[in-house]
């Protein structure tokens, strides 16, 4: 059975008009996948402004609660786009990171992914829902709540799809792919239709692109999991897919914190 995992970052999800056009593309992919999984960063600068807010009560920001604070920006976002599918007509459902059996270790602010236990939305997914899951966070294997660091989410989107067997984790940002230089400074930078993890990794590291968080793709290279780079906002371009030449076994998951 196809699965695919869809992950929108926070421009994606700057507004809530917004979402209505993220639920139009799931329900397109839809059409071409049984089975699929969202995973949703907070709206625009939702994170900045509740660092902002705890700041205003505590500059010396407690890391256990500061956790606790900033995960509530992609639940928001999980809930509503929830809402705007139902709306459609799509049945969906939302999750926490938690509730969606991201297992991390118990490094507040900057954890990492140990494992991943989707019992509870294997089910759903079963019946046929769209799973809408809140990135960046998670719980560790002492029940705290934990978030993964900047750029998360998009660890949350790969992570997922190596646990549900996913033929591709689709990435939808504000530009049509992964460049050569940044093509809202230079209109002529080229794109690249295709590259291999490393190459991927090298690019994104030289440049300080923000397109693609590196530890997803190290994750992504460690399984073969196959990533996609697409345009948000209609682009009729086929984006930039992340690939290797040959596949991976799936009967061992290796995550962040395994050394395989």
């Amino acid at each position: 059975m196809s699965t695919l995992i869809l992950k929108f970052g926070g421009a994606a999800v700057s507004t809530v008009n917004q979402f209505e056009r993220i639920a139009q593309i799931i329900f397109e992919r839809k059409k071409d996948y049984k089975q699929i999984a969202v995973v949703v960063s907070a709206m625009g600068d939702t994170t900045d402004e509740l660092i902002e807010l705890a700041r205003t009560v505590n500059p010396d920001l407690p890391r256990r609660e500061y956790d606790m604070l900033v995960a509530v920006g992609e639940r928001i976002s999980a809930s509503l786009l929830a809402m705007a599918l139902l709306k459609k007509g799509v049945d969906a459902i939302s999750f926490t990171g938690s509730q969606a059996g991201l297992i991390t270790c118990d490094e507040h602010t900057e954890a990492r992914i140990i494992d991943v236990r989707p019992f509870r939305i294997l089910p759903h997914l079963e019946a046929n829902k769209v799973i809408i899951v809140a990135g960046f966070q998670g719980v560790s294997l002492t029940g705290q709540i934990t978030t993964l660091g900047r750029g998360g989410s998009d660890t949350s989107a790969v992570a997922l799809g190596i646990c549900l067997k996913a033929d591709f984790v689709e990435f939808y940002k504000d530009v049509d792919g992964i460049y050569n230089e940044d093509p809202k400074k230079n209109r002529l930078a080229n794109i690249y239709p295709k590259l291999n993890y490393k190459e991927a990794l090298k690019i994104v590291s030289s440049t300080g692109s923000q397109v693609l968080h590196t530890r997803s793709i190290e994750l992504a290279e460690k399984n073969r999991l196959k990533l996609r780079i697409l345009s948000f906002n209609g682009s009729s371009h086929k984006g930039t897919l992340i690939a290797d030449s040959f596949e991976k076994n799936h009967d061992q998951f290796i995550y962040e914190d395994n050394n395989g």
